[in-house]
């Protein structure tokens, strides 16, 4: 499956081409939606359009606090964060592989926080991206 879909500015892309991208990978990409539900709350999904390098990206939030952005790949998916101090401060204590804490602590520190990215293949990786979630929820 290609990618053409994600950058069609026309049309938002549906979950039935999403999954079809996804492959193999579709299972993790549902969990972790099941996983935003039952344990976060009722999140809101909006597919943005912000460039056409870019393509389209799901924005995630609860309530009006943006939490972070999803962007479906081949047989994968990125999530992309960004973190202020105190919930950077909160990744640095916790069991997080240090690889993530590390990339966190030196990422470049804008006005907004820092930014992390996340490529969704595995399991564990679909278990850091779950842990992040629920840091970036409590600060």
């Amino acid at each position: 499956m290609n990618t053409e879909f994600l950058f069609d500015k026309a049309t938002e892309p549906e979950e039935k081409k999403v999954v079809e991208l996804l492959a193999d990978k579709a299972g993790l990409w549902a969990e972790f939606k099941a996983f935003l539900k039952n344990n976060i709350g009722q999140v809101k999904e909006e597919w943005k359009f912000y460039s056409q390098k870019s393509g389209w990206t799901m924005k995630v939030l609860l309530g009006k606090r943006n939490l972070f952005f999803m962007k479906p790949e081949e047989s994968a998916f990125m999530v992309a964060f960004v973190f202020g101090d105190k919930a950077v401060a909160e990744v640095g204590k916790s069991k997080l592989p240090e690889n993530i804490k590390t990339e966190l602590s030196e990422a470049k520190k804008y006005m907004e926080g820092r930014g992390l990215r996340v490529h969704v293949k595995t399991k564990d990786d679909l278990e850091i991206v779950k842990n992040l979630v629920e840091i970036k929820v409590k600060y």
